[in-house]
């Protein structure tokens, strides 16, 4: 059974730092990161391959972001600096089974977890 589930949120002022993780268990997957503010509808943050070889991002990160992953641990990482009161959303972290590609197509991916709470405040 395939599971991901995502930490690390919480409250931060503007400008600061915060590192999500996520931890998949069941396979090796290409992962990605979405996220919803209220009243929006969910967008696609960052995307990284299966090795970590190859990462993707949304255009508003604009260097703020960036999406790792340790294979080891089976964990999936984006670090977000420079934090402003836009970045306030649910964070999801999803997996695509057999994709090699990432891609920021929320519809090709296969799993999802309950999401993580980010809130910046100004």
């Amino acid at each position: 059974q395939v599971q991901v589930v995502e930490s690390g949120g919480g409250l931060v002022q503007a400008g600061g730092s915060l590192r999500l993780s996520c931890a998949a268990s069941g396979g090796t997957f290409t992962m990605g990161w979405f996220r919803q503010a209220p009243g929006k509808e969910r967008e696609f943050v960052a995307a990284i391959s299966r090795n970590g070889g190859s990462t993707y991002y949304g255009d508003f990160v604009k260097g703020r972001f960036t999406i790792s992953r340790d294979n080891t641990k089976n964990t999936m990482y984006l670090q977000m600096n420079s934090l402003n009161s836009e970045d306030t959303a649910v964070y999801y972290c999803a997996g695509r089974r057999f994709a090699v590609v990432p891609t920021s197509d929320e519809s090709t991916y296969d799993y999802w977890g309950q999401g993580t709470r980010v809130t910046v405040s100004s």
